[in-house]
């Protein structure tokens, strides 16, 4: 006869056993309760889609493949208790994410790998594309790269000269308030890619995107040296954690 300790969770082949531990199933099987709500998840989110289904909802659906035989919903809280929302969640860093009990290598692979898929499809809408007929388009793939990151990040967007998007590239990384920027090597980067003009994007992790005086007088140095070689700075973008602030539309430029 099976025991019962054979149908503890053991974890995927690829990853070592450092999920958080499961209890002995007594039954000798998954219990039916734990089943049927994998399936009805699955057949509501395959109905209704995303929207049909709550934050902490839409995470057991990840988690369900890096856990397989364990009750992930109070995972689900817990990771959105301690980020916030979906999106927190998925963008929180690697550290942070395996600061929570119960969070092991193969969750935090799940987890990021949602994150890649996101960034690479909100980059495929705007990559190679005009940029100033499709400003929404660029601001929601600003958002979903920078938006939730606990750090400043500079970037820089090139275009050509019918402001076809040709290359998006992180300039600098910096702290909780503070990003390091050097507008000569902005300018350089430019001439390499054979770019018409740049728009330049950095994010604030407090979620506030008032520039500071130190957003505008760099801004103000960078459009200085594209003058000097007759690029155009079309905008700086500052996103914050719900909106975001443009340099051209608030007068700075």
């Amino acid at each position: 006869m099976t025991k019962a300790r054979d149908f503890v969770q053991r974890p995927l082949p690829f990853f070592e056993t450092d999920e958080a531990p499961v209890a002995p199933l007594t039954t000798g099987k998954v219990p039916s309760y734990l089943a049927d709500h994998r399936k009805r998840l699955r057949t509501r989110f395959l109905s209704g889609g995303a929207q049909a289904l709550p934050d902490y909802e839409l995470l057991e659906l990840v988690l369900f493949r890096a856990i397989p035989r364990q009750d992930v919903k109070p995972l689900a809280h817990k990771l959105l208790e301690t980020f916030g929302d979906f999106n927190a969640v998925v963008s929180a860093p690697i550290v942070r994410l395996s600061e929570v009990k119960g969070v092991g290598e193969a969750v935090i692979c799940e987890l990021k790998i949602i994150e890649a898929a996101a960034h690479r499809l909100a980059r495929s809408r705007v990559i190679n594309r005009p940029v100033l007929s499709g400003w929404d388009a660029l601001i929601d793939y600003c958002h979903t790269t920078m938006a939730h990151r606990d750090t400043e990040q500079f970037r820089v967007l090139y275009l050509d000269t019918k402001n076809t998007l040709i290359a998006d590239e992180p300039q600098a990384e910096g702290t909780v308030n503070h990003v390091p920027v050097y507008p000569r090597e902005v300018a350089k980067r430019a001439l390499e890619l054979n770019a018409s003009a740049l728009i330049l994007v950095h994010n604030h992790p407090s979620g506030d995107p008032t520039p500071s005086e130190t957003d505008i007088s760099m801004t103000h140095q960078i459009n200085t040296a594209c003058n000097a070689l007759c690029l155009t700075l079309h905008d700086h973008i500052i996103i914050g954690k719900s909106t975001e602030l443009s340099f051209r539309s608030k007068g700075y430029l």
